[in-house]
């Protein structure tokens, strides 16, 4: 899943919730049954899981390009530069 997809699932799972949040309130006010409510917004969650959740091709439309290895050896690797965690003491 690219950086795009990644955005459109996150967007889809929070649109896809509010509306199951919704219709879940509504006919469960209507209906006056906490249990239909629970029902009606967990059936909501799963459909948002069988959606969201796979690598679908809709969210592979932006692949990365990857530097191949053989491309990459003739390149300087960046250098590790040591970080010193001396503590200065402080005369009073």
């Amino acid at each position: 899943m690219d950086w795009q997809g990644q955005k459109l699932a996150e967007q889809l799972m929070q649109i896809l919730l509010l509306i199951a949040a919704v219709m879940a309130f509504v006919v469960g006010y209507a209906t006056a049954s906490f249990r239909t409510m629970m029902l009606i917004y967990a059936g909501g969650v799963v459909l948002t899981t069988l959606i969201t959740i796979p690598n679908w091709p809709c969210f592979n439309r932006h692949p990365l390009k990857w530097l191949d290895p053989s491309e990459a050896e003739k390149y300087p690797k960046p250098e590790v530069v040591a970080v010193s965690s001396k503590k200065k003491s402080s005369k009073k």
